[in-house]
């Protein structure tokens, strides 16, 4: 029967964090996040990627956004078993 055990993977689903907030990194924000990215490696499906600074396209044209607190500043994807769960793994202790 091994063979038919499902892994998480399986029965999850995938949800994106995204992050929000940006500040130059120091070595106390960065050892948060690698801790914060340690505690959900098991469910880690894309580690993501820190966004740079933004622009804004629309029909009236384009604007340069600030990469200040406000901006959304990266993405990670994880598996969950539905949004609660995703929610309890998110990074909102690391800023």
């Amino acid at each position: 029967m091994a063979g038919n055990r499902k892994s998480v993977q399986d029965i999850c689903e995938k949800f994106v964090l995204l992050s929000v907030g940006y500040e130059t990194p120091n070595k106390e924000i960065v050892d948060a996040w690698m801790k914060w990215f340690g505690s959900i490696k098991d469910h880690t499906v894309d580690g993501g990627s820190p966004f740079g600074p933004e622009m804004e396209v629309t029909s009236a044209g384009v604007k340069q956004l600030p990469h200040d607190r406000g901006a959304i500043a990266g993405y990670t994807i994880i598996n969950a078993k539905n949004m609660e769960e995703a929610v309890k793994k998110s990074p909102k202790a690391v800023q």
